[in-house]
């Protein structure tokens, strides 16, 4: 497996470069760390920076003793980040990007978002996004799925990069009750409705594994969790009371200016959420 690992040297980087190492920590593996110098300043002091950064990533691989497991390369090259990383991983062709999760500025990210969002919104590789302490393996891992082509792609490219082997997966879809409102409206009693709810659910549940045997998914063990309401909410709270080590997503094929004005569930996640996750961008041909 081919891993590209970029980094700034950030604290944030450095916890994702130790995670890439710990994953790459296998004798097919090839880990590649790339740091990209902003090639928009004079360039005597691009060439500076160039040898400082090669400087600091040989210090890195003999530092860090993650990385001594590993068969690593240091890469620098120059450029804007976002584009500079999608330029490698064009070349290389690696299974797996990983980064730091990386500084929100509110309204530079409303317009453009940051470079993690835009490497997954442009690339096509999976993308784990590193916001703990590294950790030798994902030990409970959190799917959330809404049943679409999308989210079935994202599934088989985790289990094909190793992060769903042998894990404790909880697969989570969120449903909506849509004659809620409205019995609730007509006065219907709480145990009707109640009632109502739980046979969504049901039918929701037996068409989650209808969707895992249509996708040759129905081999990992999974543990279901359906739960009505909105999806960022149900996601959310679904966090927060199982505690995962990594959360599995997909993003869907909208444009750009659809996602500018209604967002995404993925989006929000990565903004919202402090736990590892793995997204894997829509495939394009």
């Amino acid at each position: 497996m081919k891993i590209l690992a970029a980094t700034d040297f950030s604290t944030r980087s450095n916890r994702a470069l130790r995670q890439a190492a710990l994953l790459a920590q296998s004798d097919e593996s090839l880990l590649f760390m790339l740091h990209v110098v902003d090639n928009d300043q004079p360039d005597d002091l691009v060439r500076m920076e160039e040898r400082e950064a090669e400087r600091i990533l040989r210090e890195q691989m003999a530092a860090m003793p993650e990385i001594r497991w590993t068969h690593a390369r240091p890469m620098v090259i120059t450029g804007d980040p976002f584009d500079g990383i999608l330029r490698v991983a064009s070349e290389i062709q690696p299974n797996l990007i990983i980064l730091g999760s990386h500084r929100k500025q509110l309204l530079r990210d409303v317009f453009i978002g940051t470079t993690v969002e835009r490497v997954i919104r442009k690339g096509s590789v999976p993308v784990l996004v590193v916001n703990q302490e590294a950790q030798r393996r994902y030990e409970r891992v959190l799917a959330p799925t809404d049943m679409s082509d999308f989210s079935a792609n994202a599934l088989r490219a985790a289990c094909s990069i190793g992060l769903l082997n042998n894990r404790d997966v909880g697969l989570l879809h969120a449903f909506t009750a849509l004659a809620k409102g409205k019995m609730s409206v007509a006065g219907v009693d709480q145990n009707s409705i109640a009632d109502y709810i739980e046979s969504e659910r049901r039918q929701a549940s037996d068409e989650l594994t209808a969707f895992l045997i249509a996708n040759d998914l129905h081999r990992i063990q999974w543990h279901f969790r359906v739960e009505s309401g909105v999806p960022t909410e149900v996601i959310s709270r679904a966090v927060t009371d199982m505690k995962p080590d990594l959360v599995v997503m997909g993003t869907h094929g909208r444009s750009r200016l659809i996602k500018a004005l209604i967002g995404s569930v993925t989006e929000d996640v990565l903004r919202s959420l402090n736990v590892d996750i793995l997204v894997v961008p829509t495939f394009r041909r």
